[in-house]
């Protein structure tokens, strides 16, 4: 059987044959994929892995009961969850129309939910509701930021946004704005905010809707709460729905949520002509209130549906395929039940590499140096993608690319240097620098000064759009640090042009480009070849899954999130991770947990790292007189590894003046002297002006300010 890839030519191909017939329809079709098809009228569950087919073989079905009679075409709804999804399926019940002899199947309804529910409820509203008109909400920001306005939560954009999400996130699981406190605190559920404030916010909102009582403005999620309640309460309306739609198809069944649910089960009413679609090892998206229960539990509902596995995987060498079971073979919980076997129908192709970094850099490096010799062979641009975990991550794959000459287009987001929050710090930066220098404070610490406005806290935000602000700035803070170890005489306005330099000379086209993607984003996608990049632990699994426990559900979704970026490689299949994120930086990382006893314990492969242009004077160690690239080691004047002489007491004296000072100005307490300022103090001993301003991070102003202070802790440290 040909791969997924050309499956749609195999379609047409059945379909314009002047024999096409049954048989014709059925003849391409592996045993298993056959029975799905002919499985009786009824409930049907196709478990289907990873490039199994499983879009061709539900098409099919749908082909198949309406040739042998079993239902019309018109009376035939599929659903989906992406425009992108059920525009496959058209195409595929479209190509099946053409011939002599095809399936009459272009009267069957192939869409999302969401665009059946907008359908439906536009028909029976004013039956159900009478004149009071309604209106779609395209954007829910504005009405989202005066509830939580009304309910005193922060009115950032980012703010916003993540309040959205949790009212969507509670609508989908259907709880009302008085459950939402104990449903979270019940599901463990990471909030961004209090969960009492929230609630307000959430009742708040849904009052603000319904406040002009001419006009009722509906979300997404009320386009199906309307649609379930009007098939649920009016009989009437039940009835000319039922007769209209008589058979039901869900594709990646796995993925529904409780408000989705409660839709299929208004339109099925108590009948049971329903197949379902969906593989349990690929639910990834549990944050939006999807639940594989449903999935799961369709044989205890429908005891004598029909159950086929889908298992033939015609996307994936079984080099690739081989890799992907033995991640998935140790996932625990409910879902790992249920999990499939995949079997390799390609032709052999080459083995996984596994491949470990000193730094990102040079991981970074090392890929785009890969990804332009597999282009120089024969592989298009545009059948290579490099995946990670978080969008930040990009920065360097997208600063790597750009050295080597490779085009990308980054999917699913931005590029880094395109993304708001990097154009609003910039901006910041350059006021800052327009101003001129307020103290004569390090670099690193007057940019984490502008950016602490901007979202960059201490610690990680519990929101997942303040947590993709919040790594967006990290890392530019971290970029930041790099270039200033690398050139310690930079100054503001020099970096800005540096950074500058750097965004401009990233603008590739958007078309045959290396895909820079997250792994959510890569859900439904395949290439020729896949590199897994940025595999350690902490950040696969994530850190904030990590705080759930080891063995927690969280971190068995970050497990099917690796599996699925696995089974998205056709031939090509690289896994790498960095043991440290700058050059010259402490090499703490470890490989991800999910790569325990997988991938080999020694495939170090440092290559040549990109080093960020070196200009002035490297700074040495004041111990072995070794070249100092870390940042923390610039500052501290030595060699991580070589011995401290930091006295502990005094150290300890520094921080709690420290927090003092912090808080009677209101700044964090990284803006009077950062931890490494006061090693470097508790370390050097300085005992005048002279020799506390030679610290790195201590200017005129610092001195002006704190020095007396520092000076006078040091004096009573040594004369006790």
């Amino acid at each position: 059987m040909p791969g997924p890839h050309v499956s749609w030519l195999a379609d047409m191909m059945v379909a314009m044959s002047p024999t096409a017939s049954q048989d014709l329809l059925l003849g391409d079709l592996d045993d298993e994929q056959r029975e799905a098809v002919l499985a009786p009228r009824g409930p049907v569950c196709v478990l289907a892995g990873a490039g199994t087919g499983k879009t061709r073989t539900i098409t099919r079905r749908i082909a198949h009961l309406v040739t042998a009679g079993h239902v019309a075409a018109g009376q035939v709804l599929a659903v989906t969850f992406t425009q992108r999804a059920a525009g496959e399926m058209r195409a595929r019940l479209r190509a099946l129309t053409v011939g002599d002899n095809a399936a009459p199947t272009e009267s069957v309804q192939a869409m999302t939910f969401h665009a059946a529910a907008r359908r439906q409820l536009a028909y029976f509203w004013p039956r159900v509701v009478g004149d009071t008109a309604w209106q779609l909400l395209d954007s829910k920001f504005a009405i989202v930021a005066q509830a939580a306005n009304r309910a005193a939560l922060p009115t950032g954009t980012d703010n916003v946004r993540d309040l959205a999400g949790e009212i969507e996130w509670a609508k989908a699981s259907l709880i009302t704005p008085e459950a939402y406190p104990d449903a979270v605190a019940e599901a463990g559920r990471d909030i961004p905010f209090d969960a009492a404030k929230t609630a307000a916010a959430y009742a708040g909102y849904e009052a603000l809707k319904s406040r002009n009582g001419d006009l009722m403005l509906l979300d997404f999620d009320d386009l199906l709460l309307h649609t379930a309640a009007a098939i649920e309460n009016d009989a009437a309306v039940a009835q000319e729905f039922r007769d209209r739609y008589r058979c039901f198809v869900v594709d990646e069944y796995q993925d529904v949520t409780p408000l989705q649910q409660r839709v299929l089960q208004a339109w099925l009413g108590g009948r049971d002509d329903l197949t379902v679609v969906g593989d349990a090892n690929q639910t990834i998206y549990s944050f939006t209130g999807a639940s594989p229960r449903y999935l799961l539990d369709f044989s205890r509902k429908f005891p004598d549906a029909a159950v086929v596995r889908l298992e033939r995987d015609y996307r994936s060498t079984p080099q690739v395929v081989s890799l992907a079971n033995r991640v998935i073979a140790a996932a625990r919980g409910r879902m790992a039940g249920s999990k499939l076997h995949l079997v390799g129908q390609r032709p052999p192709g080459p083995e996984p590499t596994f491949n470990e970094y000193s730094d990102e850099v040079a991981e970074a490096t090392a890929v785009a140096r890969k990804v332009k010799k597999l282009i120089e062979s024969g592989t298009a641009a545009s059948e290579i993608a490099v995946l990670y975990r978080i969008n930040a991550q990009s920065e360097v794959y997208e600063e790597a690319l750009t050295e080597v000459g490779v085009a990308f287009q980054v999917r699913g987001g931005e590029g880094f240097f395109s993304r708001q929050e990097i154009r609003q710090a910039l901006l910041a930066l350059t006021r800052v620098a327009e101003r001129g220098p307020e103290s004569e404070a390090a670099v690193p610490d007057v940019v984490r000064a502008t950016l602490e406005p901007l979202g960059l806290t201490a610690e990680s935000p519990t929101g997942t759009r303040a947590r993709d602000r919040w790594e967006a700035l990290v890392a530019l803070a971290e970029l930041v640090d790099d270039e200033v170890a690398q050139r310690p005489q930079l100054d503001l306005r020099a970096l800005l042009v540096e950074l500058r330099q750097r965004a401009d000379s990233r603008h590739p086209p958007t078309v045959q480009g290396v895909t820079l993607a997250s792994l959510h984003a890569a859900k439904g996608l395949e290439w020729d070849a896949v590199f897994l990049v940025g595999l350690a632990d902490g950040t696969l699994p994530i850190s904030h899954a990590l705080s759930h426990g080891p063995d927690s559900e969280p971190v068995e979704e970050e497990r099917r999130l690796l599996y699925v970026g696995i089974t998205r490689a056709r031939v090509h299949l690289t896994l790498s991770w960095a043991l440290a994120r700058t050059p010259g930086g402490r090499q703490g990382r470890r490989p991800s947990r999910f790569l325990n006893g997988i991938a080999p314990q020694s495939q170090r492969d440092d290559g040549p790292s990109r080093a960020r242009k070196p200009r002035g004077p490297t700074p040495r160690c004041r111990i072995c007189n070794e070249p100092l690239t870390a940042p923390p080691a610039v500052m501290l004047r030595r060699c991580e590894s070589c011995p401290s002489d930091v006295d502990e007491k005094l150290l300890a004296d520094l921080k709690d003046w420290r927090l003092r000072v912090s808080k009677e100005m209101s700044v964090p307490a990284y803006v009077v002297f950062t931890d490494n300022t006061l090693i470097a103090i508790a370390e050097s001993l300085p005992t005048d002006d002279a020799a506390l301003v030679a610290i790195p991070g201590i200017g005129a102003r610092k001195l002006e300010q704190f020095g007396p202070d520092v000076l006078a802790l040091v004096k009573t440290r040594q004369s006790s």
